[in-house]
Parts: C-alpha cells; structure tokens; sequence
C-alpha cells in the first residue's frame, strides 16, 4: 500500500487520523506548507491538487519560482574515517567522489549492493 500520491511532479505524504476521522496530506521534498485532508480518498485527491494548482496560480501571481521536490543535490555527513576510505577508494577508481557516491547509490537501488 503507498502512503503517497503524485500529481503535476509533487508528492504527498498520507497519513490518517482515526481520532477525526479524516486522511492528512503533507506536499513532501520543498519548504513552503502545503497541507491538506479530506474524509474520503476521492475529496482528498481533489484537495491535493487543488492545493498544488493554487500554489502554482499563487507563484505565478507574485512572480515566484515554485519550488521543486528533488534539486539534484543534497548534503551528506559521514564521519572523517569513512570520508578519507570512500575518497582514496574513488581516486584508486580514477573516478571524482561524487561518481562513486553515485554509483553505489545506484547500485543499492537495483539490488546490486555490494556486487563488484
């Protein structure tokens, strides 16, 4: 069972909260606050792009660029030690770290972990 939902790009976390009765959506992956709910899985989709088509009409009435979830890049802290060994280990490759690093988050995607 998926606990998001898709629409124009943006994904939406769903919980539900049995104390009133009604699904909870959370736009997942930017910084402005978007939240909606509805009693049903038909009023809550219809919520969730409702919201997302008036934070796009509300962006393009201000003259903002809506954000978007996924921009390419993130931060990852590691201790040194691990740093210094994936570092050597990329250069002994003859690959930049970022290459490695993304190989072997590739690699965790298809199930090939620790495959060489």
């Amino acid at each position: 069972m998926s606990r998001m939902m898709e629409y124009k790009g943006y994904h939406a976390q769903i919980e539900y909260d049995s104390d009133d009765s009604i699904f909870i959506g959370k736009v997942y992956g930017i910084t402005d606050s978007l939240n909606f709910h509805g009693t049903s899985v038909e009023e809550l989709e219809r919520m969730f792009h409702q919201s997302i088509d008036n934070y796009l009409e509300m962006c393009a009435a201000s003259g903002k660029i809506p954000e978007k979830e996924f921009k390419g890049s993130f931060n990852v802290r590691i201790s040194p030690e691990l740093h210094r060994e994936i570092s050597l280990k990329a250069a002994m490759e003859g690959i930049s770290l970022n290459q490695y690093v993304l190989g072997a988050l590739k690699r965790s995607l298809t199930g090939s972990a620790g495959k060489n």
